[in-house]
């Protein structure tokens, strides 16, 4: 996960948790329960209650749902909903995967992309497989997506390499 930051806020990966519980932070997050990326917001806040106890309760508290619910705004259609929704101030920072984050950026020029921190990070693993008898273009991607090409497109939106 990473978090999208208003570039007014003097936020860093050390200061992060502190810059969070601020009181004068608006903390968005995605639907939990019906959005995954709201489900590891959630995860995080529990990490953080064990570094600083009652973590949780003001996180989940302040937390703005913004995104994935069934009640959410919309974005327009040729907006990245992460970038509109720090675009129209609807919060100082947001959680979400760190490939929302980066698309989120690209959106809106300005906006700051911070890394969580180990001790907090909760982290989305993803396989890649070929099924047996799959045609030959699907080994073929799957090679391109394995390939140092294929791994710095994904490097470009946020996810880790495959040999990390």
């Amino acid at each position: 996960m990473c978090a999208i930051v208003q570039p007014d806020i003097d936020i860093t990966s050390e200061n992060l948790l502190e810059t969070f519980l601020s009181k004068d932070i608006r903390l968005g997050t995605s639907t939990p329960g019906a959005d995954p990326s709201g489900d590891y917001a959630w995860k995080l806040f529990e990490r953080a209650d064990h570094l600083k106890p009652g973590s949780f309760d003001i996180l989940s508290r302040k937390a703005l749902l913004l995104t994935g619910g069934p009640t959410s705004q919309k974005p327009p259609k040729d907006r990245n909903a992460y970038g509109w929704v720090m675009g129209e101030n609807k919060a100082d920072i947001f959680l979400t995967y760190c490939s929302n984050a980066v698309s989120a950026a690209m959106d809106t020029p300005g906006i700051q992309v911070v890394s969580i921190p180990a001790e907090l990070s909760v982290v989305a693993n993803y396989g890649l497989l070929e099924r047996k008898g799959a045609p030959e273009n699907a080994w073929r991607l799957a090679l391109y997506i394995l390939s140092p090409a294929g791994q710095k497109i994904l490097g470009k939106y946020g996810f880790e390499p495959v040999a990390n």
